[in-house]
């Protein structure tokens, strides 16, 4: 199907704007579990300030990685092996998810950080194990370099507005980070099946599918206990109150 519409005599002028249509599709969608891995680990940091300051300086430096992947891509795809360490990669994330302590304060599983240049390399090296699935994916589908290098900096930036979305979100759904965390898997699987053994490699669009399955899950139930550093307050009267209030009604 693709190929037809990108052979169509009619759409020939049409080729460059439809294939970049496409890529930035793609990595919209392909980016979401990416997304849920980077706001998850940001919340390794303290403070709401720290987190978008390792968001916005982690995808700075996966931006140059990506970049990079993109030029060096006909080389790297000839190695499994990077495949293979991508892989190990995401699964380790996974396993050190499934298998660390939660943060009681801030319901948090996961790597926690006491610095901000602690969390920027791991941001940069999880995008990077991400873009050997979407790069390739990329590659496949236009030769054209100028091509994957627009939908891969349009992804960046996509996948930088949705992380700040999911930071907020991991708060408000019970399942949410769980469901990330799952997603992840498979793209370390699917990974580590292309690298070991490739001709059973699941089809794009039935990725997709578990991917969108397993997100309808994670936004299935909302958590009973609101963020209060969402909530504004005007002064610290105010806040007190606020607290005192609640603690009335906890204690019903």
């Amino acid at each position: 199907m693709l190929d037809q519409i990108l052979n169509s005599s009619f759409n020939v002028g049409l080729e460059g704007p439809v294939v970049l249509l496409i890529l930035v599709a793609l990595e919209a969608v392909l980016s979401a579990d990416n997304a849920i891995a980077l706001a998850a680990i940001s919340q390794g940091l303290e403070t709401k300030q720290l987190q978008r300051h390792a968001l916005n300086l982690g995808l700075a430096v996966a931006y140059v990685l990506r970049i990079t992947l993109i030029l060096t891509a006909t080389w790297v795809v000839q190695f499994w092996q990077f495949e293979l360490l991508g892989a190990a990669y995401l699964l380790w994330l996974v396993f050190e998810y499934f298998t660390s302590d939660e943060d009681e304060q801030h319901h948090h599983h996961g790597p926690k950080f006491t610095s901000l240049w602690q969390a920027i390399p791991l941001i940069a090296v999880t995008d990077l194990a991400f873009s050997l699935d979407s790069v390739t994916t990329a590659i496949a589908i236009s030769d054209q370099t100028w091509l994957v290098i627009a939908g891969g900096t349009i992804g960046v930036i996509t996948l930088r507005f949705m992380a700040g979305l999911f930071i907020r979100w991991l708060k408000e759904y019970v399942y949410l980070e769980d469901a990330g965390y799952i997603t992840v898997g498979f793209v370390g699987l699917r990974l580590l099946v292309r690298a070991i053994k490739p001709e059973l490699v699941p089809p794009e669009w039935l990725m997709i599918t578990a991917i969108a399955l397993v997100f309808m899950w994670g936004f299935s139930e909302k958590s009973k206990t609101p963020d209060l550093e969402s909530i504004p307050v005007e002064n610290e009267g105010q806040a007190a109150l606020g607290k005192e209030q609640r603690a009335k009604e906890a204690s019903r």
